[in-house]
């Protein structure tokens, strides 16, 4: 009994944080989808493709804060859910040692490397070297303050604390707003005061992170600790997760500089439109996936694997599900959106954003099965093997392709025919890691969503084929499909138990707004 309370008051706690972060994420894609069109008209396509590529230099080691990041959120929410405090206090003092070694190692690899391949390697427009150098210091500078902040971000995820996390997003997002006007009005190189600007930003939100944590969280308040077996299980653990990243870079910031190679700037910018809508709509499906995270890594903690199970099984599908509600009218009128939202869309990019949207959907259902892998703790096996097959799908195929003269958007198909594959490896190696049956994800989560994918987009696409472009046809083509994918999904992706719950609380919603009418009548 006590245990069917406790699940259910961590359902209630997913569900309020999810709303957090979807309440923040709807503000947050509109102001940034808003943005990305300002700054593509006030600094061009050339230059706007030179500072993706540009500051993507800097974030290419990122892959060294990114599994400190991943080994933070674990570290953090095993020991909440074991409820050991004081052991959490001295994880994240430590936890802070090692981002201030990480900061030190890349502003050495950023002031070498890094500026030797930007004054070196790089296309860069002539007569824009200077600009183009002044803009990588500023983001040399800016990455360095987001890695300090990083471990801030990992508690209050490991805490639950999702309203902070969204409040911060809608803060962030405002100053960037803020950024779209005052390039408008200073006269200055619009390239160097965006790069500027940026910092600006990073240095205020890196500050705010971290007093609000400092005054809520006891353990966020730094005191020197030194344990060198500790350290070793820290550093061990994030060295494994150390392959994925690499093969995000891959997958990134490197498909970037090739096609920079190949191509120049301006497919650059194409690649970086398909990248920030790709990136604002799976926020969305990733908000569900960071609400059941932390539930994830304590149910392990708390040797309660089955609920850990049921929570990966449901993420998996639940979070799927959220990205193709936002997925299928956008890949169907893609080519109207980008045309209303920039006027004159880059070369290539309406093909671009599909490809990397249809990725981003193949990729969120593998988002729970990534967390379990995490909170089992045992990841040699796991990175190694994504780490490594990744890297071999993404970045030689790739070069292999366009040196035979293949389009720019090759890199984008396959980007996508990895995912797919990748997707299935992870299962393999889960079943490895623990004992679960691969046949039961594919009846509870695989078979399921691809029936919806099919029938839930057969009355859009009809609708697409029937009626001219327009306004009226993308509204019809975004109803049908919200309305098809929730149909369906209650259906066929929810079971009986999960169909009586969703009904519970739609009667229960509406009853609610029925007696507040009634109240209002009387009153």
């Amino acid at each position: 009994m006590k245990q069917m309370t406790t699940i259910s008051t961590n359902n209630k706690r997913i569900a309020k944080n999810t709303f957090a972060l979807y309440f923040r994420q709807i503000l947050v894609m509109l102001v940034s989808l808003y943005t990305v069109r300002i700054v593509l008209d006030t600094l061009g396509v050339e230059d706007y493709g030179l500072y993706t590529v540009v500051a993507g230099v800097v974030t290419m080691f990122s892959f060294l804060s990114g599994v400190m990041a991943t080994a933070s959120q674990r570290y953090f929410s095993f020991e909440l859910g074991r409820g050991n405090l004081e052991q959490l206090k001295k994880i994240f003092n430590l936890t802070i040692l090692i981002y201030a070694l990480i900061s030190i190692l890349i502003l050495l690899l950023s002031e070498t490397i890094g500026l030797w391949f930007v004054s070196n390697k790089l296309v860069i427009p002539l007569g824009r070297e200077s600009s183009a150098m002044w803009v990588y210091q500023f983001a040399v500078i800016s990455f360095l303050f987001t890695i300090m902040t990083t471990p801030y971000m990992a508690m209050i995820i490991a805490r639950e604390d999702m309203k902070i996390y969204a409040y911060m997003s809608i803060v962030d997002v405002s100053l960037r707003l803020g950024i779209v006007f005052l390039l408008r009005l200073i006269s200055w190189d619009k390239l160097q005061l965006y790069g500027l600007l940026i910092l600006a930003v990073t240095v205020i939100t890196t500050s705010i992170y971290r007093t609000i944590c400092l005054r809520k969280y006891k353990e966020c308040k730094f005191s020197f600790f030194w344990d060198k077996k500790l350290f070793k299980e820290i550093t061990s653990y994030s060295g494994w997760h150390l392959f994925g990243n690499i093969a995000y870079i891959c997958k990134n910031q490197l498909i970037n500089i090739l096609l920079n190679q190949f191509f120049g700037p301006a497919i650059i910018a194409a690649r970086g439109i398909a990248t920030s809508v790709s990136q604002a709509i799976t926020s969305f499906s990733q908000n569900f996936s960071t609400a059941i995270r932390p539930q994830i890594i304590k149910n392990y903690a708390a040797n309660q694997k089955e609920a850990m199970l049921q929570l990966m099984f449901r993420g998996a599908k639940i979070t799927y599900l959220l990205m193709y509600l936002f997925v299928l009218p956008l890949i169907l009128e893609m080519s109207l959106i980008l045309k209303l939202w920039l006027t004159t869309p880059p070369e290539y990019v309406v093909i671009f954003t599909q490809l990397v949207l249809l990725t981003a959907l193949a990729e969120s259902i593998a988002y729970p099965i990534m967390t379990a892998v995490q909170a089992i703790g045992k990841v040699k096996m796991y990175q190694l093997t994504i780490g490594i097959v990744s890297i071999l799908l993404n970045l030689p195929v790739s070069w292999m392709i366009l040196r035979m003269g293949a389009p720019p958007y090759s890199v984008a198909i396959v980007g996508l025919i990895a995912t797919f594959i990748l997707v299935i490896i992870r299962l393999f190696l889960l079943r490895r890691l623990m004992d679960y049956s691969i046949r039961s994800f594919i009846k509870i989560v695989l078979i399921p969503v691809c029936i919806i994918s099919i029938l839930s987009a057969i009355l859009p696409v009809i609708v697409y084929y029937n009626l001219e472009q327009g306004i009226f046809r993308l509204c019809i083509v975004t109803i049908l499909s919200i309305i098809s994918i929730a149909v369906c999904s209650y259906f066929i992706g929810l079971n009986k138990e999960e169909r009586q719950k969703t009904r519970e609380v739609i009667v229960k919603y509406f009853h609610s707004k029925k007696k507040g009418l009634n109240f209002k009548k009387e009153v």
